[in-house]
């Protein structure tokens, strides 16, 4: 069973991490506090291998073990492979945690922050030459801020395009525009081979509609003009969303962004307030991070390539803007444990109503990634011609919250297909055929852009 494999996965990794970090301990409570963890963590993975009965989460003191029980309780305290998927794996890392937070040492130890680190790591070319073309992009919005061309306002749409465009991806395999071209020379670009390029996997796109709304409250002149994104992975995803909140600020697009991180290591890689952290001292004194040989280099007598100059400087330039822009208030850090409930985003008007409430004044709240996606459309069995405001439920039109959603595709539930679109990519060479599956929507090779105006 995939869910069994790839989850006993994890949590292999998970153990491994943690035995290391028991292993290089000098302290002896904290030492026999950690194997302790180490044999609960050997137990739950015990217990998925072997479909036993899910047990409710230990109180821990946080307000969601009451959420996770209750509804456990209502499944019938089923075994882990005849419960939702959605539940199963939020379940998962949710007892993951209660294991480090009932710990007097390890309250804050995230066992995956090894693995997000080493990624970063392994981004370096993509880092270097993103932050070029920030800076050179940055400066230059600088110098024709006060221009009201007509070829300024489309550049400014095509920038902005291309920004979402990398946050979606989460990659670097198209940075096509993002060049040290003048305003005039971008606008030229436009419908070029290469940007057709970049976009033909892009099944929905809706990023004009959603340029369109902030524009809009720009001209306007409304004082705050706030965006909102509800993060999915750290590293170099992280990196590409703090160059989409530098843009918009720089911009004016948006006066304020609203990170939103999760509070408890989560689905491995996203997001915590730490790796933000993590990302600016990386920043901060990159030739120390990106020189420093990692275990991986030690054990196969690597030396890892000197920055130059310039490298420095560039991640510099990005350290100090970012940094800037989080000391003045201009970029929020703002967790909140709803993001980590077990249930769909369904439940958001009811559950977590200040949170609610307080999206409500965000101009676009921007929802990154495949998990997040799943839990717009409650991860149900849609099908795909059905209308994303429709599949998103109180979140949709009249909720007061404009919701776009970045993701690329990797499970079965996608919807605001036209009609059709489903069968005729099945049909595509390893889209699923006659196998009954929707084999194309599991590889990440294609995507979606979906607006709701809520407002």
């Amino acid at each position: 069973m995939e869910f069994d494999t790839k989850t006993r996965k994890y949590l292999t990794q998970a153990i491994d991490d943690l035995y290391r970090s028991v292993s290089e301990c000098k302290e002896s409570e904290k030492q026999d506090e950690g194997k302790k963890i180490i044999e609960e963590l050997a137990r739950l993975k015990y217990e998925l291998q072997h479909d036993r009965q899910l047990t409710p989460i230990r109180d821990d003191g946080g307000a969601d073990v009451a959420i996770y029980n209750r509804e456990l309780e209502q499944l019938g305290t089923p075994s882990w492979f005849n419960v939702p998927w959605l539940f199963s794996e939020c379940y998962l890392y949710r007892r993951l945690n209660t294991s480090f937070s009932l710990s007097k040492h390890w309250k804050n130890y995230d066992v995956f922050y090894r693995q997000k680190i080493k990624t970063f790591r392994s981004s370096r070319p993509a880092v270097l030459e993103l932050a070029a073309r920030y800076k050179d992009l940055i400066m230059q919005m600088e110098r024709d801020k006060d221009s009201t061309s007509a070829e300024h306002d489309e550049a400014e749409k095509i920038l902005f395009f291309e920004m979402c465009e990398i946050c979606l991806w989460g990659n670097a395999t198209d940075l096509s525009l993002l060049t040290s071209l003048t305003y005039e020379d971008i606008q030229k670009l436009q419908g070029s081979e290469a940007r057709k390029a970049s976009e033909k996997n892009i099944l929905i796109n809706d990023l004009g509609a959603t340029y369109d709304v902030l524009k809009k409250a720009k001209k306007e002149g409304k004082k705050e003009r706030r965006v909102d994104i509800v993060l999915d992975n750290a590293g170099f995803e992280l990196y590409v969303d703090l160059v989409l909140a530098g843009f918009l600020l720089s911009a004016g697009l948006a006066t304020l962004v609203v990170l939103h991180p999760k509070s408890i290591p989560w689905f491995v890689s996203d997001v915590l307030p730490a790796d933000f952290a993590a990302l600016l001292n990386a920043l901060v004194n990159p030739k120390q991070f990106y020189e420093t040989p990692s275990d991986d280099d030690k054990l196969q007598n690597i030396t890892p390539s000197a920055l130059s100059d310039k490298d420095v400087a560039d991640l510099g330039f990005l350290f100090q803007e970012w940094s800037r822009m989080y000391a003045e208030g201009q970029l929020i850090l703002r967790p909140n444990s709803f993001w980590t409930y077990p249930g769909s985003y369904w439940r958001l008007p009811c559950v977590e109503k200040s949170l609610y409430e307080d999206l409500k004044e965000s101009e676009v709240v921007i929802f990154k990634g495949d998990l997040n996606y799943r839990k717009l459309t409650g991860d149900a069995i849609w099908d795909p011609s059905t209308p994303f405001t429709e599949a998103i439920g109180p979140l949709g039109p009249g909720s007061g919250v404009n919701v776009l959603a970045l993701r690329t595709c990797k499970a079965d539930v996608v919807v605001g297909l036209k009609p059709g679109q489903d069968e005729e990519l099945r049909a595509t060479e390893g889209g699923g055929g006659d196998s009954g599956a929707r084999k194309w929507a599991w590889s990440g090779k294609w995507a979606v852009v979906s607006f709701s105006k809520g407002k």
